[in-house]
């Protein structure tokens, strides 16, 4: 019986990437690094810091990580306060508020740091809907691991088979089943050479899954 529903956020609630991608690419430039496309969107789902920390190692950086990350972040955080593209996915907010309505508990699993997650909540005013939120970033491994979903699964209270997790990327797709959860791969216009071919249900709009499509899946 589905009792929680567990949600990536960035590609799933709101659609981060562009401002991440040229916060990336900023700091590409910053340390003068040459990032393909393919390796790039090989860091998909991955925390800013477990990206950072390739990225060193990669290229034979003598920078830290970390320094990597702060220079990111910085040009993230200026992007969000002024880049006024940044906005709920389409249907996204009517099925939070329709599992929520229905009784379903519902939890972040994101990859992406606290800082980030707060900032987007708090924007779009969702704390009133989620149990509870975890980041990736504060974690020892990072998707394709399943650990930030055996977390979520605890923080909501419930057994792994009784949750449901929404992503969008091959990594948090391969994390959720790992897990042990029944996946659901959004595949959207924003999405970008993902495999969803281990998602139990794959769905291109948030309108085929409404709360009373969702509780027979599992």
């Amino acid at each position: 019986m589905l009792k929680a529903v567990l949600f990536d956020m960035d590609g799933v609630i709101v659609d981060t990437e562009p401002l991440h991608n040229k916060a990336y690419h900023k700091m590409f430039e910053d340390y003068k690094i040459d990032v393909t496309k393919n390796l790039y969107e090989s860091f998909t789902g991955q925390s800013t810091r477990n990206v950072c920390t390739k990225l060193v190692n990669h290229f034979n950086l003598k920078a830290n990580p970390k320094d990597l990350e702060l220079c990111k972040r910085s040009h993230f955080n200026g992007l969000f306060e002024t880049d006024e593209s940044l906005q709920l996915l389409d249907g996204v907010l009517d099925i939070i508020v329709d599992y929520f309505n229905n009784g379903l508990t519902l939890v972040l699993a994101s990859s992406a740091s606290n800082s980030t997650i707060n900032k987007v909540f708090t924007r779009f005013e969702l704390d009133q809907y989620f149990k509870a939120k975890i980041s990736g970033a504060t974690l020892k491994a990072s998707k394709p691991h399943p650990e930030i979903f055996e977390k979520a699964a605890q923080l909501a209270g419930f057994k792994q088979e009784h949750c449901i997790v929404i992503e969008d990327s091959t990594n948090g797709i391969k994390a959720a089943k790992s897990a042990g959860s029944y996946c659901i791969g959004y595949d959207s216009l924003h999405s970008k050479n993902q495999d969803y071919s281990q998602a139990d249900l794959v769905i291109s709009s948030f309108k085929q899954i409404p709360y009373q499509k969702v509780k027979t899946l599992i």
